[in-house]
């Protein structure tokens, strides 16, 4: 029997994989913190394991998903979160007697997860990126506030979406906002504001472990929330080769293996696309690349356990997919709700497909639900959901 064990199963994009395997008859682990996560309640969810915080108690986790892979035989082992992956990486050499362990060995994690490694690799590349000043001390700040123009984003070195991201309109609060974000995330950037008026895309890649193409996808965001910038809530697929060469560019550099996704966002000044972050794991809209044609989770399996597979480079083109629960947020924070193209209440599309919602396995919407229920009036929950999701 072949079989996977998935980390994170509170994720849309876990869900998204174990819908992908189960279909294909690949037994599916899920584990996460809470029994409550949504995964769990997905009918291709065989197993269902609950371990120690991988944040907060990492040697437990590592000791507990150790005791797993040797307990059963699993043919390869997806983390899928920030934590899970960085540990999955540090300790690829321990957790590969078990199983097989599709992630690049940690220094070559951190070329990716860290935006100043990133942005060296793409002045190498000669990739556009929004200017950026990187500080190593805080005088370099007060330096800085004279001769940089306004506004700028403050952004943290590590970390993907909307965390730690503040925008600074003037001079006048600049080393003060800075201070705030430096105490939580030591040395963050200071960035170029691109103004909005230009479109946001994300471009999907699996590399085998010569870095070599495998499976390529795009997509351009509609909406997203927070409505400033962050996860995208409602996505198309689109054909951008000259992003997805860019984006294979940068990662071939960093001699890439297994999957990640590259940002690029258009600036409407020059029109010229910029990137902006790598997320060195499965994406939260995951489910849109698979409705595609691309399908990235088993074809990650098949390359890991056949060795090779022939590349995945074509894909249909205009299929949407939505994420449900973010699109109400974006709804109601949009003053421009109700003139929205396409429109939120578009729910019938034959062409949209849902991140999480599905007839056929209602499980994980089931257990959104009833998880989010629980902590209804819990703001600090709420955020760590939504920010999770």
């Amino acid at each position: 029997m072949h079989k996977v064990f998935v980390t994170d199963a509170g994720l849309r994009n876990t869900v998204a994989v174990m819908r992908s395997l189960g279909k294909k008859g690949i037994e599916v682990t899920g584990g996460e913190g809470s029994a409550l996560a949504m995964g769990f309640y997905s009918k291709y969810c065989k197993k269902r394991v609950i371990y120690p915080s991988p944040k907060n108690s990492p040697e437990k986790w590592l000791d507990f998903v150790l005791r797993e892979l040797s307990c059963d035989r699993y043919d390869m082992m997806l983390p899928m979160d920030d934590d899970t992956v960085a540990l999955a990486a540090r300790n690829k050499e321990l957790l590969s007697k078990y199983a097989r362990i599709p992630v690049p060995d940690y220094d070559t994690l951190m070329k990716a997860k860290n935006k100043a490694i990133t942005y060296e690799y793409a002045i190498k590349n000669n990739i556009p990126f929004p200017k950026t000043y990187f500080v190593n001390n805080l005088k370099e700040v007060e330096k800085l506030n004279n001769r940089i123009p306004f506004p700028v984003v403050i952004k943290p070195k590590e970390g993907s979406g909307a965390r730690g991201i503040v925008y600074v309109k003037d001079r006048e609060t600049l080393y003060c906002e800075y201070l705030k974000v430096h105490q939580k995330y030591e040395f963050p950037l200071i960035q170029e504001y691109i103004p909005p008026g230009g479109s946001t895309y994300g471009v999907f890649l699996l590399l085998n472990e010569d870095s070599e193409v495998r499976a390529v996808f795009a997509h351009k965001r509609i909406r997203e929330f927070p409505i400033s910038g962050g996860p995208s809530t409602l996505r198309k697929g689109v054909w951008r080769p000259d992003l997805i060469m860019l984006g294979f560019k940068l990662l071939r550099s960093m001699e890439w293996f297994g999957i990640a996704m590259v940002e690029f966002k258009e600036d409407p000044r020059d029109g010229i696309p910029k990137l902006m972050e790598v997320n060195p794991r499965f994406w939260g809209s995951l489910e849109l690349s698979i409705l595609s044609g691309v399908d990235f989770p088993y074809l990650l399996y098949r390359m890991v356990v056949d060795g090779e597979i022939n590349p995945v480079t074509t894909y249909r083109i205009g299929i949407r997919c939505r994420w449900l629960v973010g699109d109400i947020l974006h709804f109601l924070a949009n003053p421009e709700r109700f003139t929205m193209k396409p429109s939120f209440f578009n729910f019938f599309d034959r062409k949209t497909g849902y991140d999480v919602l599905s007839l056929k396995d209602p499980g994980p919407t089931l257990g959104f639900l009833i998880s989010s229920g629980r902590d209804l009036f819990d703001g600090k929950k709420w955020k760590y959901v939504l920010r999770k999701n």
